[in-house]
């Protein structure tokens, strides 16, 4: 069954995104502003494109996403997974090809929680002798 609109959620580090995809031209639009302009280097912009290259479906779907938290490159990820997860709601026999791409495994690592008594988590103060 193909759903002509699925919404899904991705996550990264602090960053979560929500994208929609419906049938169009290939349209990519962020938080109301246009693909190339929210994630300026050509390398973020390939982390978001990747899962509809394996899908070879690069211009079959207009995207509206909304993403919160994060730094750019978190964002980035989150928005990759949700479009991942997207095109297996609207195709399941994509599901193969983008797990062997890696792009249904949710990337865990987030920034570890600071201790008392350190400056961060690990960085310990300065140590003085006298």
């Amino acid at each position: 069954m193909t759903h002509p609109l699925t919404q899904t959620t991705g996550r990264r580090k602090e960053a979560v995104a929500r994208a929609r995809l419906r049938p169009g031209t290939g349209t990519v639009t962020i938080n109301g502003r246009p693909f190339d302009v929210y994630f300026p280097t050509s390398a973020q912009r390939m982390v978001v494109s990747e899962p509809l290259r394996v899908a070879e479906a690069e211009e079959s779907y207009d995207i509206d996403a909304s993403i919160h938290g994060g730094g750019i490159t978190g964002q980035a990820g989150a928005l990759r997974m949700a479009i991942a997860r997207s095109l297996i709601e609207i195709d399941p026999e994509l599901r193969p090809a983008l797990k062997e791409a890696g792009l249904l495994t949710r990337d865990s690592r987030k920034k570890e929680s600071k201790k008392y008594g350190l400056k961060k988590a690990r960085k310990a103060p300065q140590f003085t002798k006298r």
